[in-house]
């Protein structure tokens, strides 16, 4: 029993991770003028997507 929980919170630690490195991937490829267009900044939308990802602020 203990063993399937360790492994259950190791898959879903690396599907978020995953989920996680996909948006920061994504948000990366956004150009300084596509920003300023959506007036956001990058770091406030990598920390939101931590927080959207992980339920806590990085």
């Amino acid at each position: 029993m203990i063993f399937a929980g360790l492994i259950a919170h190791i898959k879903d630690h690396l599907a978020k991770r995953a989920e996680f490195r996909r948006l920061v991937a994504e948000i990366n490829t956004l150009s300084n003028s596509d920003l300023v267009d959506l007036r956001a900044d990058r770091s406030e939308m990598i920390r939101y997507a931590h927080q959207q990802i992980y339920g806590k602020v990085a």
